[in-house]
């Protein structure tokens, strides 16, 4: 199959020579996939800013020994322009498109797919505040790949919750009997939030305080952190604006997995055909 033609959301960009960029992707059918835009950094470039992060275009691209090469590319979503408008919002994505890229490989996945786009789409319209997405998106995309967490029953012996003890090591909320000696207590209000971002509530999760956002972003991050092996470097600068906002310094806590994930339609509706556009 030498030419193909597949959905694609940009996750990241490197210069290469003096007109080129490789870029890497999220594609709808052929999964992560690499290839070379060249001519793209020219001012003009057909498609240079159709192929820049967060945007999720129509690409036809040419199979190559190494690399592909993307030969056209037809915008479906631009996201990019208007996620970069916003700090918080911006630093939300990159943690995303960085989550999304260590989580997939050549494989497709259909589901994280759609789940990163629409978790930009919503970005880019405001529809929930860039910390409550990006923490939804890291619990479901996680739980995709296999580390669902458990936020109600004991992740270990599976005895009726709900209970306040996390233990990442064992699989998120445990019972005392289950808990080992000195096992992080997080409060109900916090094991409640994560609940509903998990399961796409979003009335319960905007309804709650800053405070239970900001205890519920520590679980958040020390899970993916766990999870992921090494530290995602974006979550770095998410963290730095919410300490500058007020909100409290994500706690050294950590999480992992038990339940299926919950379709939510603002995080995974696909790209409307009506929105597709040349530009």
């Amino acid at each position: 199959m030498p030419v193909y033609r597949d959905e694609a959301v940009v996750l990241r960009t490197h210069k290469l020579g003096e007109a080129d960029r490789i870029v890497t992707m999220l594609s709808r059918q052929h999964g992560k996939i690499r290839a070379v835009a060249k001519g793209v950094r020219r001012t003009a470039s057909r498609f240079g800013s159709r192929l820049e992060p967060f945007m999720v275009a129509d690409v036809q691209l040419y199979e190559g020994r190494s690399l592909d090469t993307i030969t056209q590319a037809e915008t479906l979503g631009a996201y990019g322009a208007l996620i970069a408008d916003d700090y918080a919002s911006y630093t939300a994505a990159n943690a995303m498109v960085e989550a999304a890229d260590r989580l997939t490989d050549a494989e497709a996945s259909l589901q994280q797919y759609l789940l990163l786009v629409g978790a930009l789409r919503s970005l880019s319209r405001r529809e929930h505040g860039p910390g409550l997405t990006l923490d939804s998106y890291l619990l479901r995309a996680l739980s995709l790949a296999g580390w669902a967490p458990s936020f109600q029953d004991c992740s270990r012996c599976g005895a009726p919750g709900p209970h306040t003890a996390v233990v990442v090591q064992l699989g998120g909320v445990v019972c005392p009997d289950c808990a080992p000696q000195g096992a992080p207590r997080v409060d109900p209000e916090t094991i409640a939030l994560l609940g509903a971002l998990l399961a796409g509530d979003w009335e319960a999760a905007e309804a709650a305080s800053e405070t239970t956002q900001g205890r519920a972003n520590g679980v958040v991050a020390a899970y993916t952190q766990w999870h992921l092996e090494r530290g995602l470097r974006s979550l770095q600068h998410v963290q730095h604006d919410r300490a500058r906002s007020g909100a409290p310094a994500p706690a050294a806590t950590r999480i992992p997995p038990a339940e299926p994930v919950p379709t939510d339609p603002v995080l995974t509706d696909p790209v409307p055909t009506d929105q597709k556009a040349s530009g």
